[in-house]
Formats: C-alpha cells, sequence, structure tokens
C-alpha cells in the first residue's frame, strides 16, 4: 500500500479524535449534553448525521455486494429504505422533538416510553433499553466485521487487528465527546460517502465505451433489468420494501430528531437529508453494477463481493484518492458504530443503572458511567465479530428488523393514540422482538430452515406487535388523566411551534 494512501488515513483519524476533544470541551458536563447535545444540533448536521448513522458500512460494502450477486432485484431495496427514511421526517420527526421535550425531558427513546405513560420508573423502561443493548451489540458487530474486512482488504492486515483499530478510534472520540463529538464526526463523515458514492461509479463506467456496452458485460452475470424485475416474487416485493419500516423504531436515527434545535428546523434537515440519502444510494447501486461488468470485462475473480468499492479504489485512484476512498468506508462503519455505542450507553446507565440502583448519582458520575458503557459495549460487539464468515448486510438486516418492530410501532402509537396503555405498550414492545427472533431462528420448516427464507421477519414482527398494541389498549382499562393531559399538552406545543 503506497506511503499517500497511509496519509490520507492518518489525518481522517487525527480529525476524528480532535473533534471527539472539541466536543469534550464543548458538551460532556452534564448527562444532557453528552446524551443529546443540550438539543441544540443545526438541521444540516441533525440530517447528514441521521444520514450517516444509518448508512453504515453496507451502504459502501454490503449494498454494491448484494448488487454484484443478485442484480437489479437489489433496487426494491433502495426503494423501501428512500419511502421509510421520508415518511420517518414528515410523521415520527417533529412530533418526537416535541413530545420527547414535555414528557419531563427524556434524554433516551426507553425513557420517553416510561414518562409517556407517567411511569418514569416502570418495567418498559429496563426491558425496552435491555432490547436495544442487545441488538446494538448485534448491529455494531456488523460495523465491525466490515471495518475487519476493510483492514484485511486494502492493507494486507491480519482481520482482527482491522477489529482492533476501527474500535479504538471510534470508541476513543465517542466516548470522550459524546453526542456532539458524534453528531459532529457523522457530518464530516457524510460529506465523505457523498463525495465518495459519487465519485466511484462515475470513474469506474470510464473504462467502458458506452452504457450499452457496461450492460453488456453486466448481463454476463445477472439477468437484464425486466427479467429481473419481473421474477420477484410477492413476498420477494413485500420484504424488500418493508426495510423502510424500520426506520420509525431505530434509536439510533430517530434520537437524531430528539436533538434537533426546533420542530421548525425538522423541514430544512428533511431535504438536506433525502437528497443525500438519494444520491449515496443510487451510488452505491451504481458501484454494484459497474462492478459487475468490470469484472465480467477484465475476467477479474472477487472472492468476496462486498470489497467491490476497495476494489476500484485502489485500482482506479492516485494512492492520495484511494486513501480519501478508503476513509469514506470507515467514515461509513464508525458514523455508525459511535450512534449506535452512544444510544447503548445511554441505555445501559439512564434506563438500567439509574432506574435498578435508586441512587442519586451527579450529572458527573453519570457521564462517567455513560463512557465506561460505551467501552464495554464495544468489546462484546468485538468478540461477536471475531466470527469473519458473517454477511454485513445479514448482520445489519437482523438488527434492523429486531428494532423496527419492537419499537416502530410503538414509537407511532405512542405519537398518535392518546388512550394508549403501559400494558399495551410493553406487550407491544415484547411481542415484536420475540417475533423476529422466531422467525430468524426457529427451525420450522421441513428443511430445516427458518421462516426468514420466506419472507423478511420486519413484516411478521411490526404486523404482530400493532395488532398486539391496539388491541390490549383496546381491552385495557383506560390510561390515566396525566397520561392523557401530557399526550394534548405536546399536541398544543407541536401546533405553537409550528
Amino acid at each position: 500500500m503506497p506511503m499517500l494512501t497511509y496519509v490520507s488515513l492518518g489525518l481522517y483519524f487525527v480529525v476524528m479524535l480532535a473533534i471527539g476533544l472539541f466536543a469534550y470541551r464543548r458538551s460532556t458536563s452534564d448527562v444532557s449534553g453528552y446524551i443529546l447535545g443540550g438539543r441544540q444540533v443545526s438541521p444540516q448536521v441533525t440530517a447528514l448525521s441521521a444520514g450517516a448513522s444509518d448508512m453504515s458500512g453496507w451502504m459502501l460494502m454490503g449494498l454494491p455486494g448484494a448488487m454484484f450477486l443478485v442484480g437489479f432485484e437489489t433496487i426494491y431495496i433502495a426503494v423501501g429504505l428512500l419511502i421509510g427514511a421520508l415518511v420517518n421526517y414528515l410523521i415520527v420527526a417533529p412530533k418526537l422533538r416535541v413530545y420527547t421535550e414535555v414528557a419531563h425531558n427524556s434524554l433516551t427513546i426507553p425513557e420517553f416510553f416510561a414518562k409517556r405513560f407517567n411511569a418514569p420508573n416502570s418495567n418498559i423502561r429496563i426491558v425496552a433499553a435491555v432490547i436495544i443493548v442487545v441488538f446494538f451489540t448485534l448491529y455494531t458487530s456488523a460495523g465491525l466485521v466490515a471495518g475487519g474486512k476493510l483492514f484485511e482488504s486494502a492493507f494486507n492486515l491480519n482481520y482482527e487487528l482491522g477489529l482492533i483499530v476501527t474500535l479504538g478510534v471510534v470508541v476513543s472520540y465517542t466516548l470522550l465527546g459524546g453526542f456532539l463529538a458524534v453528531s459532529l464526526t457523522d457530518f464530516v463523515q457524510g460529506c465523505i460517502m457523498f463525495v465518495a458514492l459519487i465519485l466511484v461509479p462515475v470513474v469506474a463506467f470510464q473504462e467502458f465505451s458506452s452504457a450499452d456496452k457496461m450492460m453488456d458485460f453486466a448481463y454476463q452475470s445477472i439477468p437484464h433489468f425486466s427479467e429481473g424485475m419481473q421474477n420477484v416474487t410477492m413476498l420477494g416485493l413485500i420484504s424488500s420494501l418493508s426495510w423502510g419500516l424500520g426506520y420509525f423504531g431505530q434509536p439510533h436515527i430517530i434520537v437524531r430528531f430528539m436533538a434537533i434545535r426546533s420542530v421548525s428546523d425538522v423541514k430544512i434537515a428533511r431535504r438536506i437529508g433525502m437528497s443525500w440519502m438519494t444520491v449515496t444510494i443510487v451510488g452505491a447501486l451504481a458501484t454494484g453494477l459497474v462492478g459487475i461488468a468490470y469484472a465480467n470485462k477484465f475476467e477479474m475473480t472477487l472472492t468476496d463481493p462486498e470489497t467491490i468499492f476497495i476494489v476500484f479504489s485502489e485500482l482506479l485512484f492516485h494512492p492520495l484518492i484511494s486513501g480519501f476512498l478508503l476513509a469514506a468506508i470507515l467514515a461509513a462503519i464508525m458514523s455508525t458504530i459511535s450512534s449506535q455505542l452512544l444510544v447503548s450507553s445511554s441505555s445501559l446507565t439512564e434506563d438500567i443503572y439509574r432506574v435498578m440502583s435508586n441512587k442519586e448519582a451527579s450529572e458527573k458520575d453519570m457521564v462517567k458511567l455513560g463512557r465506561f458503557g460505551v467501552a464495554g459495549v464495544g468489546i462484546v460487539a468485538s468478540l461477536l465479530a471475531l466470527d469473519r464468515s458473517n454477511s454485513i448486510l445479514s448482520l445489519v438486516s437482523n438488527a434492523w428488523a429486531g428494532f423496527g418492530a419492537a419499537f416502530g410501532p410503538l414509537v407511532l402509537f405512542s405519537l398518535y393514540k392518546a388512550n394508549l396503555t403501559h400494558k399495551a405498550a410493553m406487550a407491544g414492545i415484547i411481542s415484536g422482538a420475540v417475533t423476529v427472533l422466531f422467525w430468524i431462528y426457529a427451525p420450522v420448516l421441513a428443511d430445516g430452515n427458518s421462516l426468514t427464507s420466506i419472507m423478511y421477519e420486519m413484516i411478521p414482527g411490526f404486523v404482530v406487535s400493532s395488532v398486539v398494541i391496539w388491541v390490549v389498549s383496546y381491552l385495557d382499562s383506560a390510561p390515566c388523566e396525566q397520561t392523557t393531559e401530557l399526550f394534548h399538552e405536546a399536541g398544543r406545543v407541536m401546533a405553537e411551534q409550528k
């Protein structure tokens, strides 16, 4: 690997750590600052932070790899994600920003669920926190797998060493600067990803004399566009599009809406965020498509399709630019890992320790505990990531479905159903999570496979959770007067701020 490539990567690491130190001095003196940046994050940073933390290593590795292997069917996943993200901005972001502040300044999603029912130390807070820690540990391991593959493929380094380097840098700035560090680094990383996902497919396309020639080479491995899109079964189509349902329940994404400066800023964030997301998803799909054609034209054997972006970075660019492009992959990986570590740490400290210990810890002590939580979750996730055979997209899809089914319906019901009850909320979380786990792991089919081979687990999990919430709320006694008053107060504040 040329020295200039290492210089580019070294500069990237220095910038990330510098942001962490800056944030350490600006916003980590109290819990609100460490967890939510004091609810003073700009719409620009909110938009790119939400996008970068959403589109992790799977954006530059998993999605191009899926296009490389499967072909145009992958487009349906992209469409589902775009629709889901847009609806999330429209119906969740504004209300969640207001409601979490009205609900006694809730700093985490589990805390909001509990205070929504005027029960700040209820069991739902602990159950939701446990689900966050479990699924985010799995989700974080997916990012670390991507980091290990990057260092192994690009630098010929040991896979385990790649895990350590990735974890070490991201834990350092997250542990130091909390939410502000995560948001600012996400902003920078989002800009890097945006440029990279335009640059790589455009430059790779220059290896072909025309688009028709490129497609001729691509069609040697994948079905023609019309054939590929028509061959998708109805269940396959629904499963791909259902990725968009997951947005409503992703704590590391919707927590950005809780931290934005005001409701009026959400519209600006939506325009920036959706523009960024559209360009980057198209770029990722294009990278995979051009990659198929390139591999066929030059008779290149690619043992791991998820490394096609890395291969292009090394083959087609000057070493200095190559380092920038590899930094884009690290940016995608680290932006998501840092968000997940911070949310997991917040749940461990605010929703489990604070509730179960019954102790009045100082703000300084809680921030310190939060830093220990970041390190602890990171270490456990790295141990899971030692199994390098894990598919990045597979790990992400499982965790995405887990959060989408456990929290997505409850977030929507919490924001839009006045007579939602505590029992219904608890039943919805548990039923959604259990359904997803059963769908993934129970070998109930005749060939010993699980139901996920037929339909993406997001769909049954989301449906079961929604039905359970509705039925239990209908059968349960009406919520207390304080709960309904809180709901209507949030509506009044929302109307005033618009």
